[in-house]
C-alpha cells in the first residue's frame, strides 16, 4: 500500500497548490507519478486526477470563467490531437520531466511572446494547440499556459477559472488518447483513480477557499517562483 499512499498524499497536495495558484500542482504530480509508474500509467492516473481537480475548480469559480475563449481553444486542441493520434507518440520518463521543466523557462525567454493575449482568437487557437501537445507529450502543460495569460487583464479569480476550464479540457483529451488509443485504461485498478479524483475535490476546494485571502500581486509574484523552482527540480531528475 506504499505506492496508493503516496498517490493520494501527492494528489491532495498538488491539488491545494493548484487550488491556490492555479497551475504548479499538475507539474508536481506528473513528476511524482512518471517517476513510480511506467509513462501510461502516469498519464493517466495524472488526467484523471488533474481533470477532477480542474473540473472542480472551474464549478467553485464558474462566476469568473472566461467562456468566450473556449471555440478558439478547442479548435486548436482538436488540430493537437489528430498530429498525435496519427504519430501514436509515448515519450519516455526522462523527456517527460525534461520537458516539463523546461516550459517554464522557455515561456520566460521568449519576450515577443508577452504580447500574448487569449481574448484574441487566434492566440486561443494557438494556445489550445501548443497546450494540448504539451499535455500529451509530457503530461502537464500549466507554465505553457500561463505565457498565454501574461498579457491579459483579469482578476486571480478569473485567471485560475479560465485555467482551469481550459485543463480540464486537455486533460480529458490526454485521457482519450492514452486510454482508448495507447490502450492503457487497465493500466492502474480502479479504486485507485476513485479516490485519488475524491482526493482531487477535497484538497481543490480547500486550495480555492485559499486563493480568496490571497491579493492579486501576491498571487502574481509567488506564482512565478514557484513555477521556476518546481522546473528546476524536473530538470534535474529528468
Amino acid at each position: 500500500m506504499t505506492l496508493p499512499a503516496l498517490v493520494i498524499v501527492s494528489v491532495f497536495a498538488t491539488a491545494v497548490l493548484s487550488g491556490i495558484l492555479g497551475m504548479a500542482g499538475g507539474m508536481i504530480l506528473m513528476a511524482i507519478l512518471v517517476s513510480t509508474l511506467s509513462v501510461s500509467a502516469a498519464m493517466m492516473l495524472h488526467g484523471a486526477v488533474q481533470a477532477m481537480s480542474n473540473g472542480s475548480r472551474t464549478w467553485f469559480l464558474r462566476e469568473y470563467v472566461q467562456w468566450r475563449i473556449l471555440p478558439p481553444y478547442l479548435a486548436g486542441a482538436a488540430l493537437a490531437l489528430a498530429a498525435f493520434t496519427a504519430l501514436a507518440v509515448v515519450p519516455d520518463a526522462g523527456v517527460v520531466l525534461i520537458l516539463v521543466g523546461a516550459m517554464p523557462f522557455l515561456a520566460r525567454v521568449t519576450p515577443r511572446l508577452n504580447a500574448l493575449d487569449m481574448n484574441h482568437w487566434p492566440t486561443a487557437v494557438s494556445c489550445g494547440a501548443v497546450v494540448t501537445a504539451a499535455q500529451l507529450l509530457a503530461g502537464a502543460s500549466g507554465p505553457l499556459l500561463d505565457m498565454f495569460y501574461l498579457n491579459s487583464t483579469p482578476s486571480r479569480h478569473a485567471v485560475v477559472a479560465s485555467k482551469a476550464i481550459t485543463q480540464t479540457l486537455g486533460h480529458l483529451l490526454k485521457l482519450l488518447y492514452y486510454g482508448v488509443l495507447v490502450g492503457a485504461v487497465d493500466a492502474l485498478p480502479w479504486w485507485l483513480y476513485v479516490v485519488a479524483m475524491a482526493t482531487a475535490v477535497a484538497g481543490t476546494r480547500i486550495g480555492t477557499r485559499l486563493l480568496d485571502r490571497l491579493p492579486d500581486e501576491t498571487f502574481r509574484r509567488v506564482s512565478g517562483w514557484v513555477i521556476l523552482a518546481i522546473a528546476g527540480v524536473c530538470l534535474v531528475q529528468g
